[in-house]
């Protein structure tokens, strides 16, 4: 578990740059916020569990039963994709989801590139939704005590833009017909479901602030030892620990004073903080641009938006999309190569159009 956690590459690099901004000045306790640790330490935790009860899996194989074709196949994974990631964050989604049509795909010939593209880009569009659906959301609920209504009066427009380029899309594949796929049989504990189910209403409650967050992470730390104690050792130890070194480095960062002046500066409007997250986003990913940016701005909505759209693009854009091209590597019969060239095109593409609507909302 330990060696898993110490190869995070975004771990590694929040380590090294939160050492490095210790030169600066020293953190101080009050700029690392525990709330938001503790609502991702609860999110990591139940994941785990249903995980464990291979919730995601049960739901994926009843879906590809029913496709008939190869362009209704990628509807019902994209659609078990957007709704999955509203729940169990983009990354879960991708790392499950992804495998699993690789694995269709191999068994009956089908295409794997744009398929495998737009699962990870429907999980990041669908993550965006909720404010438990990727761990920004979750810091910015608590940074900057968003209410529930407001938030998806900000989300909505989002989901629903989203859920109509990503369906336009799939009319680039074929309706090819194809056998019937067969489904495996996974049996789900009745009892245990209900206690995760009522363990994730405690998350959620903690995400949205209707009771302490640290509650959610204790009731899901607890359900899950009963389950299984194996259970922590699978949870994303990684996550947690890079956002201790965000913090660290966003503390150390904004006692400097030219940093300070240079972003308060720079990042002083709506858009400028909107254009600002998308692009910084690209290379050094939107969980770090989202904590950097929101110690420097009150402008949440443009950062909601900008951190969230900026997961598309390149491929340093969101982990999920370094999650998809492992995937991808491991089990896809194209070469890694033409999948990234491809991969990162779409990306970019529908990073302009999605860019150009965030910009038209938040004027």
């Amino acid at each position: 578990m330990l060696k898993s956690i110490l190869k995070d590459r975004l771990l590694q690099i929040s380590a090294v740059l939160a050492v490095l901004s210790l030169f600066l000045a020293r953190p101080r306790l009050a700029d690392i916020n525990f709330s938001t640790l503790w609502s991702i330490t609860a999110m990591m935790t139940l994941i785990q569990i249903f995980n464990h009860l291979h919730i995601l899996d049960y739901c994926a194989y009843r879906l590809t039963g029913h496709a008939h074709n190869v362009r209704q196949l990628v509807w019902l994974f994209l659609a078990l994709a957007f709704a999955s990631a509203m729940f169990l964050t983009n990354d879960v989604t991708v790392l499950t989801l992804v495998p699993l049509y690789l694995y269709v795909a191999k068994q009956y010939h089908l295409p794997e590139i744009l398929p495998v593209t737009l699962i990870s880009m429907t999980a990041n569009l669908g993550s965006a939704t909720t404010p438990f659906g990727n761990p920004h959301n979750i810091f910015l609920l608590a940074k900057f005590n968003i209410s529930v209504t407001q938030f998806f009066k900000w989300s909505l427009p989002l989901a629903l833009f989203s859920v109509l380029i990503i369906a336009a899309y799939t009319f680039v594949i074929k309706p090819t017909p194809i056998a019937n796929i067969p489904t495996q049989q996974i049996y789900i504990p009745r009892r245990p479901m209900i206690l995760a189910i009522i363990a994730a209403l405690f998350v959620f409650a903690g995400v949205l602030d209707f009771i302490p967050a640290w509650v959610g992470a204790i009731v899901t730390i607890i359900l899950a030892i009963a389950l299984q104690p194996k259970i922590m050792t699978h949870v994303d130890y990684a996550t947690i620990l890079t956002f201790v070194g965000f913090f660290i480095i966003v503390s150390d960062l904004s006692q400097n004073a030219i940093i300070k002046e240079t972003l308060s500066t720079h990042i002083s409007s709506p858009l400028s903080v909107y254009f600002g997250s998308i692009g910084m986003s690209q290379f050094i990913s939107n969980v770090p641009t989202t904590v950097l940016f929101a110690k420097f701005t009150k402008h949440a909505a443009a950062l909601l938006y900008g951190a969230n759209i900026g997961g598309l693009g390149t491929l340093v854009g969101s982990m999920a999309n370094l999650l998809a091209f492992k995937q991808y590597t491991r089990y896809g019969s194209s070469n890694s190569t033409r999948f990234l060239i491809d991969f990162t095109c779409i990306n970019l593409v529908t990073l302009v159009i999605f860019s150009l609507f965030g910009w038209w909302v938040i004027q």
